[in-house]
C-alpha cells in the first residue's frame, strides 16, 4: 500500500464525518484510560509475580559460575600479602621516609 492509497483510503473513511471535538475528545481520554487501566494491571501482576518469587517469562538457563575455586584462590592469596606487607609498616619492620620533612 503505497502512501498515495492510503490517502485516498483515509480521504474515503472521514469524507462523510461531521467533525465533533468533545466526541474525539472523549475517545481519545477513553483510550487514554484503558491503556492506562492495562499499564496499571501489567505492573502490579508483575510486582506480584516477582514478590512470591516468580519469574517473568521463560526459566533461564543455568550458566557455569563465573568464578571458579582457583580464580578466588589467587585473590585470597593477593589480599593476604598485601595485609602482611601493610603490617610490616605498622611495626615498624619496614620504615616509611616522607620526602616533604
Amino acid at each position: 500500500m503505497t502512501f498515495d492509497s492510503l490517502k485516498i483510503y483515509l480521504k474515503k473513511m472521514f469524507s462523510g464525518v461531521r467533525l465533533d471535538p468533545m466526541r474525539d475528545w472523549l475517545v481519545l481520554i477513553t483510550l487514554s484510560a484503558m491503556v492506562l487501566a492495562g499499564i496499571i494491571v501489567w505492573n502490579v501482576w508483575a510486582f506480584d509475580t516477582v514478590a512470591d518469587g516468580g519469574v517473568i517469562g521463560g526459566q533461564a538457563a543455568s550458566s557455569p559460575p563465573l568464578l571458579s575455586q582457583s580464580s578466588i584462590d589467587r585473590i585470597h592469596t593477593i589480599f593476604t600479602n598485601r595485609a602482611e606487607e601493610e603490617l610490616k609498616y605498622q611495626t615498624g619492620v619496614y620504615r616509611f621516609s616522607d620526602p616533604s620533612l
